[in-house]
């Protein structure tokens, strides 16, 4: 392909993810194209292209809406870690989004649990501890889990940030809801 595609040929620019090059640029073009370029990026994350899974799944952060979080819920199974780690930070980041949808604890809680506790590769797991944190305050089952990968991990990065959302760490501390602070 030469030169750069119409602008709302999003499937075009979804294909440019596989593009070391043009990447970046392919990536901000369907950020900033909004709504409308959320079908192709749903698209690419089924693509055979690591590339092209990854940088869809980076995308959908600033693109997901409530139809989007089951697409980003199955990414958490892709072979390739990197893949993993943008979905988890896709699932548990609030600032990258416009509107305020979130995925449901019953959706990936349990999945999250999964990755915090068995992933192999430490950097999922230091990434499942955020989404696993969003519901330590409300679930026994995320609170309990944070505190076993923060007493048995054996990354110490993991342990460190697990210990931040279990109870008792800083994070945690600070998100407490204020009818239960002391």
């Amino acid at each position: 392909m030469t030169g750069w595609p119409e602008p709302v040929d999003f499937p075009r620019w979804v294909a440019l993810l596989a593009d070391p090059v043009r990447a970046n640029r392919a990536y901000w073009h369907l950020v900033l194209s909004g709504r409308p370029a959320l079908p192709a990026v749903r698209d690419g994350l089924s693509s055979q292209d690591d590339a092209v899974r990854r940088w869809s799944t980076k995308a959908l952060d600033h693109l997901v809406d409530e139809t989007a979080y089951p697409a980003l819920i199955e990414m958490l199974d892709d072979p390739v870690p990197a893949i993993r780690v943008e979905a988890l930070h896709a699932l548990a980041c609030d600032r990258c989004k416009d509107d305020g949808c979130r995925p449901a604890p019953h959706d990936v809680l349990s999945k999250a649990i999964e990755l915090v506790t068995s992933d192999p590769d430490a950097h999922v797991r230091a990434y499942a501890c955020e989404l696993v944190g969003r519901w330590v305050h409300t679930h026994p089952d995320a609170a309990d889990a944070l505190a076993h990968v923060r007493d048995t991990d054996p990354s110490p990065a993991v342990r460190k940030k697990a210990g931040w959302h279990a109870p008792g760490g800083t994070i945690h501390r600070r998100t407490t809801p204020r009818s239960r602070r002391r």
